[in-house]
């Protein structure tokens, strides 16, 4: 009788513990969950016309590279919290040594070529979207950029000829165009409605909503990670099926799988240029965020030279390229995935804060600053072109003392 009461206490401790587990893992889950029936109708309204060069959706972009990607190699570097597969595509030679120290020890040693191996002249450069699934303008322009490096030319037909030189010359390009599929999943749309200088949609879709129906607002949505699911209603397209903001991770403890695969990537790549693409500014912006200090310097130039050009394209608030270039503009303080990629692998991390096809903002004079998606795909693939080239022109990371010593 007393082994009964035992097996009977016991069972019911397992019982308590494993409801406590569920009721923990329902907060946060996503998986199975669709939450189309929390956003309002309006919103999923979509233009009536989205042009073809507009390839957005996680099922359109991997219809795309099965098909398109020859020349490069397609591979799954993991797959996100909801098991979908992570796709980046890689092109020439990576880094075949390996180092012999970490790279904070290089670091200390005073020699990053220590952490980086015998050919750490090579060139690596990478480039990221889709860390936040609401933001489809870093998507299209990897796409687009992938239909470049493939073909000549985008997906319009419109050729880039200094992306092709520039990429002939780097060792190795590493592009993934959606690292959170599952929060591009999430949002049911291919391409937003334009809604002149109202951003609600758009915020809706990125930071989320209340069950009530009112936007959880940026930054008060990085107030609660993980997202709780079941209490605030829509998540928008920060988290992941987890309910993690890749961009704001526990990245010195255990990482999302999303995460983790991005530090498994770089530790085999070490990139010495990382962008990584957002939505969301009123013109383009580069933000170099926390990070190594004496790296200041580096991003300046890249600043100087992708602004420079975004501005005489006429796709900047004005066309004075000294205000506009200026990197003193840029914000370079806040942690976040970037910095943590920084610290882990000794790349150049920026991020480059696009303007969104759904929304403009204003200038100081009351004129709005509007976008077409042609001028968006533009730009996205200036960012890159420019990018690209100060890898050329300026060499790596083991060509930088010069820049860092200045």
């Amino acid at each position: 009788m007393k082994h009964s009461y035992i097996n009977l206490s016991l069972l019911i401790i397992i019982l308590f513990a494993f409801s406590n587990f569920a009721e923990s893992k329902s907060k946060t889950a996503s998986k199975k969950q669709d939450f189309t029936s929390l956003i309002p109708k309006d919103y999923l309204r979509e233009p009536n016309e989205i042009p073809a060069f507009w390839v957005s959706t996680v099922d359109e972009v991997v219809e795309f590279l099965k098909k398109t990607v020859k020349k490069g190699k397609l591979v799954i570097i993991g797959k996100t919290a909801g098991n979908r597969p992570i796709y980046a595509v890689k092109y020439g030679q990576g880094r075949q040594g390996k180092g012999t120290t970490t790279f904070s020890g290089s670091l200390s040693f005073g020699n990053v070529g220590a952490y980086r191996g015998e050919d750490n002249d090579k060139t690596v450069y990478m480039s990221m979207a889709g860390v936040h699934g609401g933001e489809f303008e870093g998507i299209v322009g990897l796409v687009n950029l992938i239909s470049v490096l493939e073909t000549g030319k985008d997906i319009r037909g419109k050729e880039w000829p200094k992306i092709l030189e520039a990429a002939s010359k780097l060792n190795r390009i590493i592009i993934i165009p959606i690292v959170n599929s599952d929060a591009r999943i999430r949002i049911p749309l291919r391409m937003e409605s334009y809604r002149g200088t109202d951003n609600t949609v758009a915020e809706f879709f990125s930071t989320g909503g209340k069950a009530d129906g009112t936007l959880i607002g940026w930054p008060q949505v990085k107030e609660f990670i993980p997202f709780n699911y079941i209490k605030n209603g829509f998540p928008g397209g920060y988290p992941n099926d987890n309910g993690y903001n890749l961009q704001h991770d526990n990245f010195f403890g255990k990482k999302q799988p999303e995460n983790q695969a991005l530090f498994d990537l770089t530790e085999l790549e070490k990139p010495d240029l990382i962008m990584n693409l957002h939505t969301g500014g009123f013109q383009f912006m580069l933000h170099s965020n926390f990070g190594e200090t004496k790296l200041i310097p580096v991003f300046d130039k890249v600043f100087k030279s992708v602004h420079t050009e975004l501005t005489v394209r006429g796709l900047q608030q004005s066309t004075d390229t000294i205000v506009e270039a200026n990197p003193q503009r840029s914000s370079k303080f806040d942690y976040n995935l970037d910095g943590a990629l920084n610290l882990h692998c000794g790349a150049l991390t920026i991020l480059l804060e696009a303007p969104s096809h759904s929304f403009s903002g204003k200038y100081n004079d009351g004129k709005v600053w509007f976008h077409s998606p042609e001028m968006l795909l533009d730009g996205e693939l200036i960012c890159q072109q420019k990018a690209m080239e100060f890898l050329v022109s300026k060499g790596g990371r083991s060509k930088w003392k010069s820049i860092i010593s200045k």
